[in-house]
């Protein structure tokens, strides 16, 4: 499909909603519609198409703030209710189910805010999808990401297909507000958590629209079905959502195809599909951590406007669908995955291990993929190989790498506690609503503590900070991740202290933040670096001294130094490190307590001196 080329002055041709007349009907198309979605429609004109809609149907729709972007704009939330209840308790107690749909994280991808403006529309205003409201109520953001949503421009999105103005990426910090859920820098995440936990929905979609190759279909998705999912609540997903979106999908006569689509290598697709890990820092990795099914759309970047955004209509229409006819089962199984995540901690130090990471298996399952003819060639421009596509159907078998394994894992403590001057710890975890308790009087006792070693961070920045674990795109440089090794030993914690209980419905959200091993832990994203600054030195002449008197007093030290010299020679040639050698095997450097993680992992809950 060949991109539509920019048009610079599409702001100047946007049609306004007409006015209808009394003898005339009113005109209930959305922006996009008028314009022939040439365009998709800016901030103000989605809220006043918005506010039309909730002044016809005040029973029904009801919009509300629920924070402020960095740059000061409004968050809303549009909420679609058959009865005009609109309190999430009241709700809650209906039975009936929440659904939350979140739009235009990633400002340039917004088809799923025009699709929420028809479907909002056939609900309530021509009420063709009315029954769609019998057993759920639909919420939804329209705009996520405003800031990057009114940086509109020709060129953002260079992959592609129009709308002729598109959205920024990032928010007005240049943050990926989808890698930021788990960390919660920007204050639209903030904002985000405190009102996903006020109306806790039992189930979320984020709509996206791809990079990546060319192919046949216009929609794609996923849902997370792995180890880290409740094990009831993923064999619904896998059983039964999964293959009745995509059956449901094809039906509307748009392609859809249910997983997502990376290569294994973008340079020959022949080689297959690739597997694809979900973390606590996308939107849908955090709803693992929050007991909930999560529902990843991606549009396909090169298909029309039109195509894409009605694409994104049929696949939120056939969910609310299934919702409707399993409502009360998607309650029942969240209640069960709330009530499984509040007994992590009951029984600790167990021989029962908690997830922190999945990867591929090594599995792999042949597909049937509608994909496009394709020619490689070696580029004289790049130097490598590339792909050119061309559009003619190119259906066939290709092996998809399907699988999970677990990666990394913990034997849950009781509970953690945290020391009062980690403040910017504490906060992320207040943000995200986790149950938190203070200790009333100093509190000495035996816990696990790790003691880390061989950190390396990212040189280039990721997201605003230099993480130890590799980054995203060609420019990320890879940080290491060294060790952390589990002790037991008795410590002493000041007044004040955050007791994290893990005997709570967050407990995930909880070991993901303060275990080291997790992939988007508070370590890894450099919360804790200071732990891994040497504060205190030796002079050359000083540590000489220790060094001879040491090399003396023992033999093995001696023999250990000397195989050093031989199997190392950066060590060798340094005469700095050679002197280091010694100062860190002496008590002066174990005093710098360098990289002794100050999280105690709890035993027992039992004697801790609670603030009441």
């Amino acid at each position: 499909m060949t991109m539509r080329a920019p048009v610079l002055f599409a702001a100047i041709l946007l049609p306004a909603i007409p006015i209808c007349t009394a003898a005339q009907s009113p005109d209930w198309r959305t922006p996009a519609d008028i314009s022939g979605y040439r365009t998709t429609p800016d901030y103000a004109e989605t809220i006043a198409y918005l506010e039309r809609i909730a002044a016809e149907a005040p029973g029904q729709v009801k919009i509300e703030n629920f924070g402020k972007t960095g740059e000061g704009r409004d968050l809303k939330i549009v909420i679609a209710s058959k009865d005009g209840v609109f309190d999430p308790g009241a709700i809650h107690a209906s039975g009936r189910a929440i659904l939350l749909v979140q739009n235009s994280i990633h400002a340039g991808e917004m088809d799923g805010k025009d699709a929420c403006l028809s479907l909002l529309r056939d609900i309530v205003i021509s009420k063709v999808r009315k029954d769609l409201l019998d057993h759920v109520v639909f919420v939804f953001i329209p705009v996520y990401n405003i800031d990057g949503h009114e940086r509109r421009s020709a060129y953002n999105r260079i992959n592609q297909n129009g709308p002729e103005l598109a959205g920024w990426r990032a928010n007005g910090s240049n943050l990926n507000l989808n890698r930021d859920y788990m960390k919660a820098d920007a204050p639209e995440t903030r904002a985000f958590l405190k009102m996903f936990h006020r109306w806790l929905p039992d189930f979320f979609v984020d709509d996206h629209v791809t990079d990546g190759m060319d192919y046949q279909y216009d929609v794609t998705f996923m849902i997370d079905d792995s180890p880290d999912v409740a094990p009831a609540t993923a064999r619904w997903i896998r059983e039964t959502l999964t293959p009745e979106l995509a059956d449901r999908v094809n039906a509307s006569g748009h392609q859809c195809f249910p997983a997502l689509i990376d290569l294994n290598d973008d340079t020959d697709p022949a080689k297959g599909l690739a597997f694809e890990a979900d973390q606590p820092r996308f939107s849908t990795g955090q709803m693992i951590l929050e007991n909930r099914p999560g529902l990843l759309v991606e549009l396909h970047m090169l298909k029309d406007y039109k195509t894409r955004v009605t694409g994104n209509y049929e696949i939120l229409r056939a969910l609310l669908e299934v919702m409707n006819r399993d409502s009360a089962k998607l309650i029942a199984l969240n209640r069960e995955a709330d009530a499984e995540a509040a007994k992590v901690g009951a029984h600790p130090l167990g021989n029962e291990k908690f997830p922190l990471a999945t990867g591929w298996s090594g599995e792999t399952t042949p597909v049937l993929f509608r994909g496009y003819q394709f020619t490689r060639g070696l580029s004289e421009i790049s130097g490598t190989m590339w792909v050119s596509y061309r559009h003619e159907p190119w259906n066939v078998t290709l092996p998809a790498a399907t699988g999970f394994k677990v990666t990394a894992s913990t034997f849950p403590p009781a509970g953690y506690i945290v020391p009062p001057q980690w403040t910017h710890v504490i906060d992320v975890l207040d943000a995200h609503d986790v149950e938190l308790s203070r200790t009333a009087a100093p509190w000495t006792g035996k816990v696990e503590r790790y003691r880390c070693t061989g950190m390396e961070w990212q040189g280039k920045p990721f997201e605003g900070r230099h993480p130890i674990f590799r980054g995203e795109g060609a420019g990320a440089q890879p940080g290491h991740y060294g060790q952390c090794a589990l002790a037991t030993e008795t410590m002493t914690f000041p007044a004040g202290s955050v007791v994290v209980p893990l005997n709570q419905r967050l407990s995930k959200v909880a070991i993901h933040w303060l275990e080291p091993d997790a992939p988007d832990s508070a370590l890894r994203w450099g919360f804790f670096d200071a732990l891994f600054e040497q504060k205190e030195f030796g002079e050359a002449y000083v540590l000489e001294k220790l060094a001879r008197g040491n090399l003396e007093k023992d033999p093995a030290l001696k023999a250990e130094f000397e195989r050093r010299i031989l199997a190392d020679p950066r060590f060798a040639g340094s005469a700095q490190a050679r002197l280091e050698f010694f100062y860190e095997r002496s008590p002066w450097f174990l005093e710098n307590h360098v990289g002794e993680y100050p999280v105690g992992r709890l035993l027992s809950l039992d004697g801790l001196p609670l603030l009441k």
